[in-house]
């Protein structure tokens, strides 16, 4: 291990600059630097030569030029074991600088502020900097790079330990860092001037290239099974939200599934205006419920399908409050998802040590749309969230009854929550609870028989809600077997006509809103 001689230091973030400059300086490390760094350096009393007094070459062109050149270079890359490359560096006064402190320009900050020209974006892309990371991260054999204030204390104290030299071990960790950091930067480069326009140039929704930046969250007890190890990431560069800004505040550590389900739970929560309760087992929804009592939402969607609430997942758009977490306490429940707790609550739930709460804060706007991610063999799919709601304008009554005012608040009721159900979906509800819950059959009908087989009560004088058309009438004729009076579904089959003459034929009013919400 060579002691560091020469130190290069520029950095737009300058958080922990000048004690760790100074600690750099105690070793008797030469500092070298540029415009806005050097003038940090020299207000905190530090001795600077600046870059231009090395390379004897002004900066230039507003300071698109400063250390680019060879005298910077050469001392970042030279292999000091190799006697050529000492002869060389020997023959044009090139010295080596055996540690960089870079962080580049602030581009992503930039880019982020209401109202930045492009201009000012294009003169946020770094060259020097990233040239001069590479470059020694290249190098790291013989050159340390520093690209995280956070690093600045722990490199400070090995060089102190070491005399001023680094570990092998050491510089290729933060060499593995520096070439992390260049490639995010160059990625939100892209993604900007992927999604800026200039004149006469179109934008195109979904780029021929997308760079994902997943950072790891944490560790997961297990994947879908026992036997598949997993993790938890989120999306780099996208401000957090969701799951990705959840904070755990009890129970046991979270498996996959855990995720897949709170995430299934939330979402159909956020779907609704008013206090509502989400139980979902398997990623689908079994019981739902509104009502101005949280309470009471949870005791009515339980109640749909106690068998299935046993050991589901639930999620709540209002904080939850005492009573809930009271009826909560008296069952077994895997997780539970909500955008806060009362002391109240917590309180009373703190004794079912395995129980998971999760604090997910809302969304600003929830009918936001955001970028959904499956993984195939091979590929990845993209596709936009689906964010749709029900179109006053788009709803076409085509039966020759007209649905009473309670049974269209119930066919929203239940199209809200047949959105969140896995095709092919069907959902019978009342105004303001599910009754029974067909999800994931491979024929519609089977999925409406199975609805009115879960339903724990009667289903005479429910609405039933479907995510995609009916291909025969089967599916209608199997509905009002059940008692189901109003039906709401996308309509578009080739046999509309047909099943729309079935419900006519047993007195059933049908909506068709246009739209279709499948979920695979």
């Amino acid at each position: 291990m060579s002691k560091v001689a020469r130190a290069l230091m520029s950095v737009s973030d300058k958080t922990g600059l000048a004690d760790f400059a100074r600690g750099l300086a105690r070793l008797g490390i030469t500092l070298i630097s540029t415009g806005g760094t050097a003038k940090a350096l020299r207000d905190a009393g530090l001795a600077v030569t600046d870059v231009s007094a090395v390379t004897g070459f002004p900066e230039m062109l507003d300071g698109r030029v400063k250390t680019l050149h060879p005298v910077i270079h050469g001392g970042l890359l030279a292999r000091w074991d190799d006697p050529g490359h000492v002869r060389q560096c020997e023959a044009h006064g090139i010295a080596p600088i055996g540690l960089v402190a870079v962080n580049l320009y602030p581009f992503e900050a930039t880019v982020s502020r209401p109202g930045v020209t492009r201009q000012d974006a294009i003169e946020q892309i770094d060259i020097g900097g990233p040239a001069m990371v590479r470059s020694a991260a290249k190098n790291h054999a013989h050159t340390a790079v520093v690209v995280d204030p956070a690093d600045y204390p722990g490199v400070l104290a090995e060089l102190e330990r070491g005399g001023g030299a680094l570990s092998d071990a050491t510089r290729a960790r933060l060499a593995r860092k520096a070439f992390a950091h260049t490639a995010r930067y160059d990625t939100l480069i892209a993604e900007y001037l992927g999604r800026e326009t200039v004149a006469g140039a179109e934008a195109d929704a979904w780029p021929e290239q997308v760079t994902l930046r997943l950072v790891r969250l944490q560790g997961l007890r297990y994947g879908e099974n026992p036997h598949q190890s997993g993790a938890f990431y989120r999306c780099e560069g996208e401000p957090p939200f969701g799951l990705g800004a959840a904070a755990q505040i009890q129970g046991k550590e979270l498996s996959f599934n855990n995720l897949v389900d709170l995430q299934a739970a939330f979402e159909c929560a956020l779907d609704f205006p008013e206090p509502v309760a989400v139980i979902v087992k398997h990623t689908n929804p079994c019981g739902v419920a509104v009502d101005a009592a949280q309470a009471e939402a949870y005791r009515r969607a339980r109640a749909c399908d106690p068998v299935s609430a046993y050991g589901g997942v639930l999620g709540f758009n209002r904080p939850l409050e005492a009573e809930t977490a009271r009826e909560i306490a008296g069952t077994f429940v895997e997780a539970v998802a909500a955008p806060d707790y009362t002391p109240e609550a917590l309180g009373l739930l703190k004794d079912k040590k395995n129980l998971r709460l999760l604090r997910v804060p809302p969304p600003l706007d929830p009918r936001a749309p955001y970028r959904e991610l499956r993984r195939v063999r091979g590929g990845l799919l993209l596709q936009e969230s689906d964010a749709a709601d029900l179109a006053e304008a788009a709803l076409k009554v085509v039966s020759r009854r007209q649905p009473t005012a309670a049974e269209m608040a119930a066919l929203r009721f239940a199209w809200r929550v047949a959105k969140h159900v896995k095709s092919n979906a069907i959902v019978l509800t009342r105004e303001r609870e599910t009754v029974g819950v067909g999800a994931g059959q491979m024929s519609r009908v089977d999925s409406v028989r199975l609805a009115a087989l879960k339903a724990q009560g009667p289903t005479a004088g429910t609405v039933m809600a479907s995510d995609a058309f009916f291909p025969f009438r089967d599916g209608v004729d199997a509905a009002a077997a059940a008692g189901v009076t109003a039906v709401i579904q996308p309509g578009g089959s080739i046999r509309d006509a047909e099943v729309t003459a079935a419900t006519d034929e047993h007195g059933m009013a049908m909506v068709f809103t246009g739209i279709r919400h499948f979920r695979h």
